[in-house]
């Protein structure tokens, strides 16, 4: 996989790299219960050759592979319906790499096996010293009522944590603070006026005085129009016309303002120029003493000074601003709907300013915007997951299972484990980021799978021996073993993660491993329990 990746030029984000070591995770997961069902074989039929016997751990694994496969699948490829790019390509990176290992696994581990021949075989882990299945058999059977009370106060208690999940989050704290990242971000952000651009850009009219409304010329003297239309005519051929103290006015009144919020560190601007030149000449300069000012700058100066900041050509001018990324309390989403109702030109702008009338447009960008709208899609790419990751598991069990009982029974004890640790995140102050919000359909879609091999053993047991309490022990002694494997190995996988240095990731890790740890305890508690209430089997 990673040399089809390499061929094809699929670059690898900070989400995608992660491919890796998710690939081995799920692949040791299926070889594990491919293994355990050889060692089963083995053991229950010691006359077989070794065809035999690796041929019937085929025949009866492939089919519920092949569906584990597909709704982990589905898992990841639901993340392409989410509005980030890194999320959808890691989707689609982790579909391609599942194809590619359950191939993998049904071709060349029969071939090993075959390669190796038969050996004598042990349990890996004798049922007398390996208890846990047994007792949650037991906990199961005697106080499996217990077990569902608890998972539904979980379950209410979770919802109230979601509904206060966040997507405020700043970047300088995605590091580690002993990497030389987070020391750099915020020397930037403490030291050198903030991290974030947010830009401000003023479009002044500029239409002849004819073009305007009869209301705005009701609010004008006949001495301004007279001046406006002068001033217009007299722009086109002289640019230094445009600093006009007016003009200055304006960009002086917005410059302040952006200074004087607290989130806002430095403050750029033609203002800025204008007032060290105030500072050296000691008083204010009028529209003259400004034209001449223009017109005397060496180019390097006005390239530098004047030019970022001015388009006199689109009559417009720019303000640049940082935001204090580092600050606990910022919330872009609520600094941008402050400046865009301080700064409307029908609303805030006429409080702050007394010439609203020559102010066509104001336009708020910069990265800041984007960044701020990156996370504000992270609710709707979390619901959009969610919901097509439930979907197309449903219908996966309904043709694998072809009942509506077995498929929310294989459904709702997996669907536990997300909830909860999204449950956590809200209630822990944890915000959403590009990384977590994968945490729900990632889990879903391979915590399923656990669902789908207890479902399909209970089923083949249950019709050797039409019973319920025998086929739930058989399971929990069989399958429970492989299903508490494979988790382990993918509770481990996931751990590995906690080494980075990108704060997302160690979230990632930590939360995925805690929700297929809850997905465990569910698929070998709640799940069966299920089963011995609604005997779907007849």
């Amino acid at each position: 996989m990673i040399g089809v990746l390499g061929l094809i030029g699929w670059k690898v984000t900070v989400i995608s790299s992660n491919f890796l070591a998710l690939m081995l995770i799920i692949t040791i997961s299926m070889n594990i219960h491919l293994i355990v069902r050889y060692l089963q074989l083995s053991r229950d039929r010691p006359e077989d050759d070794q065809l035999a016997l690796v041929r019937t751990t085929v025949q009866k694994m492939v089919r519920p592979c092949l569906y584990t496969a597909m709704t982990t699948v589905m898992g990841f490829s639901s993340l392409v319906v989410s509005e980030i790019k890194p999320v959808i390509d890691f989707g689609w990176m982790m579909s391609a790499g599942l194809a590619v290992t359950f191939g993998a696994s049904f071709l060349l581990f029969p071939a090993l096996l075959l390669v190796v021949g038969k050996t004598e075989s042990k349990p890996i882990v004798d049922m007398e010293r390996f208890q846990l299945p047994a007792y949650l058999a037991r906990l199961t059977e005697f106080q499996g009522n217990k077990v569902l009370i608890l998972a539904m106060i979980l379950t209410v208690t979770s919802i109230g944590g979601i509904s206060m999940l966040r997507v405020e989050n700043s970047f300088v704290n995605y590091f580690s603070e002993d990497t030389e990242i987070y020391k750099g971000l915020k020397l930037i952000d403490e030291e050198l006026g903030g991290t974030t651009p947010l830009e401000i850009i003023i479009k002044f009219k500029d239409e002849s005085v004819e073009e305007l409304t009869p209301e705005e010329l009701k609010e004008m003297t006949p001495e301004e129009i007279r001046m406006e239309q002068e001033y217009m005519e007299a722009l086109r051929n002289k640019p230094e016309l445009w600093f006009t103290p007016t003009n200055i006015q304006i960009v002086k009144k917005v410059h302040d303002y952006l200074d004087s919020l607290p989130q806002i560190g430095k403050v750029l601007s033609l203002a800025s120029s204008v007032r060290v030149a105030e500072n050296y000449a000691e008083k204010e300069l009028d529209g003259m003493e400004l034209g001449i000012l223009y017109t005397k700058v060496p180019s390097s100066v006005k390239k530098n000074l004047i030019d970022p900041y001015v388009s006199i050509k689109n009559n417009e001018v720019r303000l640049m601003a940082r935001v204090l990324d580092s600050k606990p309390e910022l919330s872009r989403k609520q600094l941008l709907e402050t400046v865009h109702h301080d700064l409307g030109k029908d609303q805030g702008f006429k409080k702050l300013t007394d010439y609203k009338l020559l102010i066509d447009d104001i336009t708020i960008s910069g990265l800041l915007v984007l960044y701020n709208n990156m996370l504000q899609s992270l609710f709707s790419s979390q619901i959009k997951t969610i919901g097509v990751v439930m979907l197309g598991i449903a219908l996966m069990f309904l043709v694998l299972f072809r009942s509506v009982k077995l498929s929310v029974i294989g459904i709702l004890p997996n669907v536990l484990g997300a909830v909860v640790v999204l449950g956590v995140m809200g209630w822990s102050n944890i915000p959403m980021d590009m990384m977590t919000i994968t945490i729900a359909a990632i889990t879903i879609g391979i915590a399923v799978d656990n669902g789908i091999h207890y479902i399909y053993r209970f089923k083949e047991e249950y019709a050797l021996n039409h019973s319920y309490r025998d086929s739930l022990y058989i399971c929990h002694s069989n399958i429970g073993k492989a299903v508490f494997y494979t988790t382990m190995t993918i509770i481990f996988g996931f751990s590995i993660l906690v080494l980075s240095n990108f704060i997302p990731t160690i979230y990632f890790g930590v939360l995925t491993g805690a929700a297929m740890f809850i997905a465990l305890l569910a698929a070998l508690t709640v799940l069966p329990k299920l089963i011995l209430l609604w005997r779907p089997f007849g």
